[in-house]
C-alpha cells in the first residue's frame, strides 16, 4: 500500500509539471536585432535575426568614373652646336672662335676666325732675323708693351728712328706719348712722383725736428754761460 501511494505522488507531481511547461511562455529580452543586407537595427521586443541579399530579375548596375590627370613634363633644351673653324694649316696666325647659345624656343650659333697679333709679330721677327735685320726684328718686338718694358729696365731702349741706345733713349723721352706703354708708363710716372714727394715731406720734417732740437740744445747752452757769468 506505501508503494502504490507513492507512485501516485510522484504520478501527479509529473502531470503538474508537465501542465506548467505547457501554459507558461519562455521569457524573451526586452529588445531584438535585424540585420538586412549589412544594416543593423535595434527593434524593441521579441528577437529576430535575419541576414538576406535580394537580387531581383532585370536588375542593373551602373558605374561611373571620373578621373582627371595633369603632368608638367619639363625637359631639357637641345644643345645649339657651335661651327667648327679649323686653321687647315700651321702655318698661320689664325684661330677658330665659335659660340652656341640654345633656349626652349630657338637656338642661335656662329663662328669666326681670330687673327693672333702676338703670334704674327714673333713669325715677321724670326723672319727677319733669318735675313739678317736684327735690329728690324727688336723694333718689331718691341711693339709689344712687354718688350718695350723689359728692354728699358735692361737699358738697352728699343730703337726708334734709326736711333739706338742712349740716342734712342732721349727721343722716347721727348716722344714719350709714341711708346707702346704709354699708358703704364704715365701711371708710374705719377706714382713715383707721390712717391718723391712724400719722401721729401719726411726728410723735411726729420730736418725740422733736428732744427727745432739744435736751437734748444743751443738756447740751454746760452742760459748756462749766462747764469755762471752774471755781467
Amino acid at each position: 500500500m506505501k508503494g502504490c501511494r507513492v507512485n501516485y505522488y510522484f504520478t501527479g507531481i509529473l502531470i503538474i509539471l508537465i501542465c506548467l511547461l505547457a501554459f507558461i511562455k519562455p521569457a524573451y529580452p526586452g529588445s531584438t536585432q535585424t540585420n538586412t543586407s549589412g544594416s543593423n537595427t535595434a527593434i524593441e521586443g521579441g528577437y529576430t535575426s535575419t541576414a538576406s541579399t535580394t537580387y531581383q530579375t532585370g536588375s542593373s548596375s551602373n558605374t561611373t568614373t571620373n578621373s582627371t590627370s595633369n603632368s608638367n613634363v619639363k625637359s631639357a633644351p637641345p644643345s645649339a652646336g657651335a661651327p667648327s673653324y679649323n686653321s687647315m694649316t700651321q702655318d698661320v696666325c689664325a684661330v677658330g672662335v665659335s659660340l652656341g647659345v640654345q633656349t626652349f624656343g630657338i637656338g642661335i650659333s656662329g663662328g669666326k676666325h681670330a687673327i693672333d697679333k702676338n703670334c704674327e709679330r714673333l713669325k715677321l721677327a724670326r723672319i727677319l732675323n733669318d735675313f739678317g735685320m736684327k735690329v728690324a726684328a727688336v723694333a718689331i718686338l718691341c711693339q709689344d708693351e712687354r718688350v718695350f718694358e723689359s728692354m728699358i729696365q735692361a737699358g738697352t731702349p728699343c730703337p726708334i728712328d734709326g736711333k739706338i741706345g742712349k740716342d734712342a733713349q732721349a727721343l722716347w723721352s721727348k716722344y714719350d706719348h709714341e711708346r707702346p706703354d704709354y699708358t703704364t708708363y704715365v701711371k708710374r710716372m705719377k706714382d713715383r712722383k707721390k712717391a718723391d714727394e712724400e719722401m721729401q715731406a719726411k726728410i723735411t720734417a726729420e730736418l725740422d725736428a733736428m732744427d727745432k732740437a739744435k736751437a734748444l740744445e743751443e738756447a740751454k747752452t746760452k742760459k748756462k754761460i749766462e747764469w755762471k757769468d752774471p755781467r
